[in-house]
C-alpha cells in the first residue's frame, strides 16, 4: 500500500529519515515493521513563529518496497549523421539546448570560449592570487557558464514559461542530489556543481556531439538572409597565431549576460538588439549567525537541525524597485569581473551552507530612460556598467580588492575606520561609497536599508559590510526575437537563448528557455532539410 501524507514537523524529525519514519508509523497508526519506505516529495521551512516547524510531502511506502525511481529519465540516443546545430555558449542555456536537441533528434555543436570546468577553476584561484582576471577563463566564462562556481541556486518563479521540473530531473540524471527535487528553494552547490556540468558533457559527447572550448565566435555566417553558421576563433594562448574554424548549421546563441564583445558585434553587423533594464548595486555580506538569529527569531540561530537561513527583501524608493537577489546563505563574495579594469561582485555558496557569512545582491532597479532622456543607444545599459566597474576598479587601488563600507556607516553617510573581517578571497578597502556610487542609486539604497531594517530588527548593523559593485544582475541587452518561433526578428536560423539574449535570469530559466529555443530550431530544421 502507498500512501501520501502532508505533515507539519518539528525540525528534528524533518532532519532524520529514521525519526520521521517512526513519527508517520506513529500518527498513522501503523507498526513501524510495515513501513518500508518513505520519499520526501516537497519540504519547506515555516519560519514565521517562534516554534519553527518543517512542512512535508511525503510518499509512505507500507509493507512494499518502492519499484520506480525517484524521477523520470530522459533517453538521449545517438545522433551521430543527423543534422547538425551550432550552440554557442556552455552555460545552462546552451547545455539545455544541446541535450534537448539530442532527444529531438539533432546533432549539436557546442562553442565555448572558455575552458573546461576543471581546467577553469585554476584561473579563478589566480584572480585572488595575482590580483589579475583571465578575459576568456573566469567566473562567467567557461563550461557551465556564470552558475557553475557561483552558486547553483535552482529557484525561479518562471513555470509559465516551461516545464522548471524537468530541468530539476535532468540536473538529478547528471549527479545532482535528489533533495532538489522537494526542497522549496532547491540548490545544488558550488562545489558539486562542476561535476554535473561535466556529466552533461559527457552525455552530448557520448550521443554522438561536439564540445570545443576555447573556442569563441567571432561572426555569423549568412545567406540570403538566412543564419547558415559561424566563424570561430581559438582562445588558447599556447597557439602562435589564431586559429579560425568555420561551424555550418543554424545557431543557437546562448553566450551569457557578459559576453560585451558579442553584444558589439550584433550592434556592428545591423542585428536588432536593445537596451535593457538592470539592477545595480553591492554585495551586502553579514555573519550568518545574525541572519539564522534575525530570520528564525530566535538567539540560538539555526541551531542543530535547520539549514542556514534566506531572506528576501524589496521595496519601492521613488519609482524604483530596491530588492535582495541571489542570497547565498553560508557563502562567499566572490571576483566576477571579465576583463582588466573592472570590479564585479557575486555571491555563491557550497553545498552544505556552512560559512560564516551569508551574503546577497542588494540592489536597485535601473532603466534605460535613467541613463539618458533621449532614444537610448542600444549599448546603453551595457556602457553604463562599465563606467560603475572601471570606477570600482580605480577606487579599490586597480586591483581586484574591492572597495567597501559597513552597512551602517553607509546609511549615516560615514566613512568607515575599519572593516570587518569579509570572505572575499582578494580584500577589500575602506571607500565611502555613499559618496562616488550614482546618487540615484547610493540614495535609494539608504532608504531600502532602512526599510528592511524596520522589517527585520538587527538587519541594518555595522557589522554588515558592503561590498562594490554588483552590475551583472541581468544582461544590459535584449536580442530581440520573435516570441512564437523564437528566432531573430531579422535573420532566420538564428535563435537568441537565455540571459545573454534577455530571456532568462538565472540557471532553471536559462535552462527553460535553452529547451524551448531547441524545440523552436528543431521545427525550423524540419522545414530545411
Amino acid at each position: 500500500m502507498i500512501n501520501e501524507y502532508q505533515l507539519r514537523v518539528l525540525p528534528q524529525v524533518a532532519a532524520d529519515g529514521a525519526v520521521l519514519r517512526k513519527y508517520i508509523a506513529e500518527e498513522q497508526g501503523l507498526a513501524i515493521s510495515t513501513v518500508k519506505a518513505v520519499r520526501v516529495l516537497k519540504r519547506s521551512i515555516d519560519a514565521r513563529q517562534r516554534t519553527i516547524f518543517v512542512n512535508l510531502k511525503v510518499r509512505v511506502y507500507v509493507n512494499e518496497l518502492p519499484t520506480d525511481d525517484e524521477y523520470e529519465h530522459v533517453d538521449y540516443h545517438d545522433v551521430s549523421g543527423r543534422p547538425q546545430v551550432i550552440v554557442v555558449g556552455a552555460g545552462p542555456g546552451g547545455l539545455f539546448a544541446a541535450l534537448r536537441l539530442i532527444e529531438l533528434g539533432y546533432r549539436p555543436v557546442v562553442l565555448e570560449r572558455g575552458k573546461d570546468v576543471h581546467e577553469r577553476k585554476k584561473d579563478l584561484a589566480n584572480i585572488s592570487r595575482t590580483q589579475q582576471v583571465d578575459g576568456e577563463s573566469n567566473y562567467c566564462f567557461g563550461e557551465g557558464g556564470a552558475g557553475a562556481y557561483s552558486d547553483g541556486k535552482l529557484y525561479t518563479r518562471s513555470k509559465k514559461r516551461g516545464n522548471t521540473e524537468k530541468i530539476l530531473r535532468v540536473f538529478c540524471q547528471h549527479g545532482a542530489s535528489t533533495n532538489i527535487l522537494a526542497d522549496a528553494h532547491p540548490h545544488i552547490g558550488t562545489d558539486r556543481l562542476p561535476q554535473v556540468i561535466e556529466a552533461m558533457r559527457n552525455t552530448i559527447i557520448r550521443c554522438g556531439g561536439e564540445v570545443h572550448f576555447q573556442t569563441k565566435m567571432t561572426r555569423l555566417i549568412t545567406e540570403n538572409g538566412k543564419v547558415i553558421g559561424c566563424e570561430a576563433v581559438s582562445t588558447d594562448a599556447s597557439h602562435v597565431s589564431p586559429l579560425m574554424t568555420t561551424f555550418t548549421g543554424p545557431v543557437i546563441l546562448a553566450t551569457g549576460h557578459s559576453a560585451r564583445d558579442v553584444y558589439r558585434y550584433l550592434a556592428e553587423a545591423n542585428i536588432q538588439i536593445e537596451a535593457k533594464g538592470i539592477a545595480v548595486g553591492v554585495r551586502l555580506e553579514h555573519p550568518s549567525q545574525l541572519i539564522d538569529q534575525i530570520q528564525y527569531h530566535r538567539k540560538e540561530g539555526r541551531g542543530q537541525w535547520l539549514p542556514a537561513a534566506e531572506y528576501s527583501f524589496v521595496t519601492q524608493v521613488e519609482g524604483r524597485g530596491v530588492y535582495s537577489f541571489c542570497m547565498c546563505p553560508g557563502g562567499f563574495v566572490i571576483p566576477a569581473a571579465t576583463g582588466p579594469e573592472q570590479i564585479v561582485v557575486n555571491g555563491m555558496s557550497p553545498a552544505n551552507r556552512g560559512t560564516q557569512w551569508s551574503n546577497s545582491g542588494m540592489v536597485v532597479e535601473v532603466r534605460p530612460e535613467d541613463i539618458t532622456s533621449e532614444k537610448a543607444s542600444p549599448l546603453a545599459m551595457m556602457h553604463f556598467q562599465e563606467q560603475l566597474e572601471r570606477m570600482c576598479w580605480q577606487q579599490g587601488n586597480m586591483k581586484q580588492t574591492a572597495p567597501a563600507q559597513r552597512m551602517a556607516d553607509f546609511v549615516n553617510g560615514r566613512l568607515s575606520s575599519d572593516l570587518p573581517k569579509s570572505s572575499y578571497a582578494p580584500g577589500l578597502i575602506a571607500s565611502p561609497l555613499h559618496f562616488w556610487l550614482p546618487k540615484s542609486i547610493s540614495a535609494r539604497l539608504q532608504q531600502g536599508f532602512k526599510t528592511f531594517g524596520r522589517q527585520a530588527h538587527g538587519f541594518l548593523t555595522n557589522e554588515a559590510v558592503m561590498i562594490a559593485v554588483e552590475t551583472r544582475t541581468s544582461s544590459p541587452v535584449r536580442i530581440v526575437r520573435d516570441a512564437e518561433t523564437l528566432q531573430h526578428v531579422q535573420v532566420e536560423g538564428l535563435f537568441p537563448c537565455g540571459e545573454g539574449a534577455g530571456y532568462a535570469g538565472g540557471i532553471v530559466s536559462a535552462g527553460v528557455d535553452g529547451e524551448r529555443c531547441a524545440e523552436m530550431c528543431a521545427l525550423y530544421m524540419e522545414k530545411i532539410v
